[in-house]
Order: C-alpha cells, then sequence, then structure tokens
C-alpha cells in the first residue's frame, strides 16, 4: 500500500498588512494596543485566548497592585487609570482600597468578567482591529527588521505583515523567535521564580475573619506590624491577610502536603465574600516549555485543592466555603527578559534613577518569591519612593521594527521583581504602543524617536510622569 505525505503550508490569503501587530492581549498588550490606535495607526491585536486580560482574566490573578508608592500617592495613571474608572462605572470594582496585608498601599479589586468587556472596549473604540484563538507560530526576520508573523489557528498557518511590532506575549516570544537575546531567572543558575495557581472561594465570613484578627492579631502576620494591620483590616473596604500560618505549618505535618509556603496569602475581590488564595507554589518549572507548562497545571490544581481542604475544614470563617473555580492558565511570574539597549537593574529601582528617556514609572517592591525554597524575599521601599523605566529597555539594537511591552522588557532580576506586575505592566504596554506608533508613523526605528515625542504622547492620554 502506497504511503501519501501530507505537507502543511501557509495559507495562500495572508490577514490585511497593517501598520502596527500587537501579540499578546494580556493586561500590556491591550494597552499597548489602544493607545497605538488612538494615535491614529492601523492595529491588530492577536491574542491565543478568547478574551484580553491576561494574568487578570486568565491566571485569575486578583487584585492588582500597586498604583501608589507607600506613601499613599498615586504614580500610575495613564490608560490603566482609565480602565480602573471604567471598571468603577460599571460597578465592577471599589477602585483603590487600603491594603490590609500592609505590603503596599493600595490593592485595587476588581470583577475579572467585567474587565474582559471593558479592555475589549477600549481597544475597539480605540479602533484596533482583534484576532483571538491565534498563537505564534514563526517570525520571518530580514536584516534587521521583522517581515511578517507566522501564527496558527483554525485557519491554519497564516502570515501576518507589518510596518512594526509589538511582543506583548509575557515570555518575549517573538523577540527571542526574532533573534534578540534574552536572559532568565536570577543570575547564576538561572533559576526562575515559581509557578503560582490561584483559586477562587467564595462564601467566605468575612466579617468573622476580621473579628478574629482584632482579637488575636498575632495569630496573622502584617509587613508594617499589627497594630497598623489591625488598622486596615478594619477601615479596609476588602480584606486582604497572609492568615494561619501555624495552623497551616502544623496541617502541612499532619496530612503530608508538601506546598512550599509558610503561609495562606488571599484577598477579598470586588464580590464581597468571595477571595482568591495566593499560595500554591509551582517550583522547577520553565514557563517557556510546554511540557513543564503542562505539569505545573497539574500539580497546581492538586495544590489549590489540597489549600481548599485545608482552609474548609481549618481555617475560620471558611466552614462554609465553597470552591468556585481555578484559573484558564496557571499563573507566570518570570521567564525570559530581552538583553535590550538598557538592562534596567535593581540598583536604579532602589536609587530612583530617572532617564532622559523615562516612559514608565512604578512603586511595588522589589518582590522575589524563591525558586527553590519556602521564602519570599522583600525589599520595601520608602514613603515617597518612585522607580522610572527608560525606553531604551523596551527595545534591543537587532531588530529596529520591534518593541517589547510587558514583563519581558530588558532587566535584571531584581528590577524585573519590582516592575513585573500588572499596572506597571500597562504602563508599560501604554508606552511601547506610544512608541511603535510614532515610529510606524514616521517610518523610522523607535531607537531614532525623540524620546520628548513619546513622553508627550502618553501624558496627552493621561499618564503623569515626573521627568
Amino acid at each position: 500500500m502506497s504511503q501519501t505525505t501530507k505537507t502543511t503550508t501557509v495559507a495562500t490569503q495572508p490577514a490585511p498588512h497593517y501598520q502596527l501587530v500587537v501579540m499578546g492581549g494580556g493586561p500590556s498588550g491591550a494597552m499597548a494596543a489602544t493607545m497605538a490606535a488612538r494615535l491614529g495607526v492601523k492595529t491588530l491585536l492577536i491574542e491565543r485566548g478568547g478574551f484580553l486580560g491576561g494574568t487578570l482574566t486568565m491566571m485569575g490573578v486578583s487584585p492588582m497592585m500597586t498604583f501608589h508608592n507607600p506613601a499613599g500617592e498615586q504614580v500610575v495613571w495613564g490608560l490603566a487609570d482609565e480602565m480602573v474608572e471604567r471598571l468603577k462605572a460599571l460597578g465592577a470594582s471599589p477602585g483603590h482600597v487600603v491594603d490590609s496585608v500592609t505590603y503596599c498601599s493600595t490593592v485595587t479589586p476588581f470583577d475579572a468578567e467585567a474587565l474582559k468587556r471593558v479592555l475589549e472596549e477600549m481597544v475597539v473604540e480605540a479602533g484596533a482591529d482583534i484576532l483571538y484563538h491565534t498563537m505564534l507560530a514563526d517570525v520571518a526576520v530580514e536584516g534587521d527588521r521583522v517581515k511578517h508573523l507566522v501564527v496558527c489557528n483554525k485557519a491554519g498557518l497564516s502570515e501576518v505583515t507589518a510596518d512594526h511590532f509589538i511582543d506583548a506575549t509575557g515570555d518575549g516570544d517573538l523577540a527571542t523567535r526574532a533573534g534578540i537575546p534574552f536572559e532568565m531567572g536570577r543570575e547564576g543558575d538561572h533559576a526562575t521564580q515559581p509557578m503560582t495557581m490561584n483559586v477562587k472561594i467564595g462564601n467566605v465570613d468575612i466579617e468573622r475573619i476580621k473579628a478574629d484578627v482584632q482579637a488575636h492579631p498575632d495569630n496573622y502576620e502584617f509587613d508594617l506590624g499589627p497594630e497598623e494591620g489591625v488598622r486596615r483590616v478594619v477601615s479596609s473596604e476588602r480584606l486582604s491577610l497572609k492568615a494561619f500560618g501555624k495552623q497551616w505549618m502544623d496541617y502541612r505535618r499532619r496530612n503530608n502536603v508538601t506546598i512550599p509556603r509558610e503561609y495562606i496569602l488571599f484577598f477579598e475581590t470586588h464580590e464581597r465574600g468571595t477571595v482568591v488564595v495566593n499560595s500554591s507554589r509551582l517550583q522547577g518549572f520553565d514557563a517557556t516549555n510546554p511540557w513543564d507548562v503542562t505539569r505545573a497545571e497539574i500539580e497546581g490544581r492538586r495544590q489549590c485543592y489540597q489549600l481548599y481542604r485545608f482552609l474548609k475544614d481549618e481555617a475560620i470563617g471558611f466552614e462554609n466555603s465553597v470552591l468556585l473555580s481555578t484559573p484558564y492558565h496557571v499563573g507566570v511570574r518570570d521567564s525570559r527578559r530581552i538583553k535590550g539597549a538598557y538592562t534596567l537593574t535593581g540598583d536604579d529601582v532602589m536609587n530612583q534613577v530617572k532617564f532622559d528617556d523615562t516612559v514608565v514609572q512604578g512603586a511595588y517592591p522589589i518582590d522575589v518569591h524563591s525558586p527553590d525554597k519556602e521564602a519570599t524575599e522583600s525589599i520595601h521601599l520608602s514613603p515617597h519612593h518612585t522607580y522610572f523605566i527608560p525606553l531604551r529597555s523596551l527595545y534591543a539594537p537587532q531588530v529596529s521594527n520591534l518593541v517589547v511591552a510587558g514583563r519581558c522588557i530588558s532587566a535584571d532580576h531584581n528590577a524585573f521583581s519590582a516592575i513585573r506586575v500588572t499596572p506597571i505592566a500597562m504602563s508599560i504596554g501604554q508606552a511601547a504602543g506610544a512608541a511603535a506608533a510614532l515610529a510606524a508613523a514616521a517610518k523610522t526605528s523607535v531607537a531614532e524617536l525623540d524620546p520628548k515625542a513619546v513622553q508627550q504622547a502618553l501624558q496627552d492620554q493621561g499618564a503623569k510622569l515626573k521627568l
């Protein structure tokens, strides 16, 4: 019997040509596409899932933290702030509330379903197109320019062409396939921070937990001490806690539970009495290896069930709780970071170094979840501390028509551990969208732009930069 060999070819009818293509529709990519389209550039946003929001909607991360420095001064503005205001107008977020863990000054709870809608509206209203259920398969490069992307979806493989591109994949997939060098993890062994699978639990008796905090504050952990912690627990509109540490460690011993986390961390969502528990710890997995990600998904769900059983059986306020959901995709903290025109360092973050081409600012502390231990190491900031990210950290000299957005920009491991959170990622996305749009309109590279033009475009769309 003869055998027929079948070959897969790229579709003969490629997508229309765009001035800008954004790969990845997470918080950063959605802001990049919105910003670019508002500047009049024909933009396509490509997303592997069926909705926008990435870590906030697909990976179950909640709340957003933080828009403010430790003194409570807002430092993240622009499109991210507009998004929060839209959520508030829908009754889908209380806005910025006091962080009762005392790790940051504020956190921002939200309704994830409403966020999907808000992000779509922002992108579509700006005039950008969206293509869902589509993944990056390959990148074609000619000289120092990306010529086209090869993407994969229900139609098979097809080419997408553009003048400029933004990598908002989170893992630097586009940039690395285009030949830009990258780093992963900490210095030395390149081990990455653990993945996490959050679990959403409903019907939690928040008032009973608050009363227990006031009666037994030493049973809870507060970064600024129990007195400040109790004050915030009483006053905050939504409860966040590092809780049940002694009970949890005893439960682990009695039940042979191996989750390497030293306490239960949970955050009340926009919906009162519903919390997101962020306490699984998935160490030793590579987020760029699909086999590792699969194993992390399986282990993550196992850990989520163990966490729920502990809370349901032994934690005050969780006696009548119900497990609502685990996320669509395991949460990824740490993977590739490009080696860009400038590498932001931990010293830059701690010394509040300002740059002539500053396009982003933030105030989240350096927050390193150990790749191989139970510890979480944090370097907290002074009250009015604000740090800055230069435009040069968003591109690399090897490719002239590519900008990188989100957590995979050029930064060392300590700096990355501060800037990886969603409010800052959204600001990076807005900056990437502005830079790529201006470069596309001027038919030049981002490296050749006047940074002041990018800064002005950002300020025109609500950003407030301390230049």
